[in-house]
């Protein structure tokens, strides 16, 4: 059954919350920034370990947050997935600093062309051991009409800002598979515009996805959660940040969406 998946979203060294198309290291005047916390991670990370909130993905975005990672990974060993620069000569090192999961990316992704070798290295540092790896395919779509009844989804990069040649298929996922524990997925054009999910994107996750996936972008309510249960057939969890009162939203409290887990 789809269950709300918390984030912590680390910029800067602070926790925010982030337009995710305007984030880009070539223009930092166009970041838009929808909430900053005055918390520190581990506040975070202690507040989802007191409620079970197992999952939680914790994504650096850019450099300067090693020092909040790891302590948001302190507070909660082995309770957090984290993400954002991770590599092979790397990936052991935030392992053994209490992440349940390592989060790769653009690692994957030289010049923009998917390499298997790289996410085969990945693994080999992580002792080959697929329970440990979360595979993020966050992605834009590369049809400029929304309506389109056939959407198409590549996978970006660096931020968002680079979509490469690797296209969301159900091929593509299946190659994936074996080496991972589950999928990521934040639909960059709707992430942090509390505007609501892309249907069709979590339909065709539900449709193509065999291992676990959650997706992230534009969730802001309970209904948001129903609906991706409803279209996924309960295959795709939710992540709501923005939209979330502990991140200054209006749409939904963290005690709404701990309760709807329980009665999953």
């Amino acid at each position: 059954m789809t269950r709300f998946r918390p984030c912590i979203d680390l910029h800067a060294g602070a926790v925010k919350q982030i337009v995710g198309g305007t984030l880009s290291d070539s223009n930092a005047s166009s970041l838009r920034t929808n909430f900053t916390s005055q918390h520190p991670a581990g506040y975070y990370a202690e507040l989802y370990k007191e409620h079970e909130l197992r999952g939680a993905h914790v994504i650096m975005l850019g450099p300067g947050n090693e020092e909040a990672a790891k302590t948001a990974l302190a507070a909660w060993p082995g309770g957090l997935q984290i993400g954002g620069g991770i590599k092979d000569t790397n990936a052991r090192e935030w392992i053994d600093a209490g992440a349940e999961r390592v989060i790769i990316t653009s690692f994957l992704f030289p010049s923009g062309t998917f390499s298997l070798p790289r996410l085969q290295s990945v693994l080999a540092a992580l002792n080959n051991d697929r329970s440990k790896l979360v595979i993020d395919l966050s992605c834009r779509r590369v049809v400029d009409d929304s309506s389109s009844p056939h959407p198409r989804w590549k996978v970006a990069m660096d931020k968002w800002q680079t979509i490469t040649d690797f296209e969301i298929t159900r091929d593509n996922i299946a190659l994936l598979e074996p080496y991972c524990a589950e999928f990521l997925i934040h639909a960059a054009d709707a992430e942090g515009l509390q505007a609501g999910i892309d249907e069709k994107l979590v339909q065709h996750l539900a449709g193509i996805c065999e291992i676990p996936v959650t997706y992230a972008g534009g969730g802001r309510s309970i209904a948001d959660l129903e609906l991706v249960e409803r279209l996924s057939g309960g295959k795709v969890d939710l992540t709501i940040g923005s939209a979330l009162d502990i991140f200054g939203g209006s749409g939904v409290t963290l005690e709404q969406c701990c309760r709807w887990n329980d009665r999953r």
